[in-house]
Formats: C-alpha cells, sequence, structure tokens
C-alpha cells in the first residue's frame, strides 16, 4: 500500500510539473507569435501602490480604485432586489405560523 500511494504521489507531481511547463511554453509561444512587444497588451489583472501609498487595481484595462468599491457597495446595500425564493420563504414561514397558531387555538378551546 506505501509504494502504490508513493507512485501516485510521484505520478501526480509529474503531472503537476508537465503541466506548469506546458503553461509556460503556451505563454512564450504567445509572445513569439506577436513578434514584438505590444504596450496595450494588459495583464488581465494588476495592483499598484501608487507615490502616495494608496492601493490602485485594474481588471480588464478598467480601474478600480476603493472609492470605487466603496461607492458599488453603497449602491448594492441600497438596491433592493426582488429574491424570488426569498419571497416565497417568507410567505411559507408565515403560513405555517398561522396555522400552527389556529391549530393551538383549536385544541385550547377544545380541551376548555
Amino acid at each position: 500500500m506505501k509504494m502504490f500511494m508513493l507512485k501516485a504521489f510521484l505520478l501526480v507531481c509529474m503531472m503537476f510539473i508537465c503541466v506548469l511547463t506546458g503553461m509556460q511554453l503556451a505563454n512564450n509561444g504567445i509572445h513569439d507569435m506577436k513578434g514584438y512587444e505590444d504596450p496595450n497588451f494588459n495583464s488581465v489583472v494588476s495592483v499598484k501602490e501608487n507615490e502616495e501609498g494608496a492601493v490602485e487595481g485594474a481588471f480588464l484595462g478598467n480601474d478600480l480604485s476603493s472609492h470605487d468599491l466603496q461607492q458599488k457597495k453603497e449602491k448594492l446595500e441600497k438596491m433592493e432586489a426582488f429574491n424570488l425564493f426569498s419571497t416565497m420563504g417568507k410567505k411559507l414561514a408565515d403560513g405555517f405560523e398561522v396555522g400552527v397558531e389556529k391549530s393551538l387555538e383549536f385544541i385550547t378551546n377544545k380541551e376548555s
């Protein structure tokens, strides 16, 4: 059993190294096909610290700042989206509550 686990672990490690090597070769091939360094070719996600010490980020070429993220968070908190499952759950809970109250009233009135 120990030998099988060792062989399986070594096989997984070898496959992982092969995948990483393939990704690096593909990246190099893409750069070779372009033939030149394109300054407009930005990375997908970048995070940098400016001179003032504030952290700035970019996602798909669009600049993001902490102020933008704060505005989006506030907007999402203000926005009341209709959630079908939430509404159904509230109605179901209210229905159960009324049903239990009526049955308790019926049982207590019957015993008296």
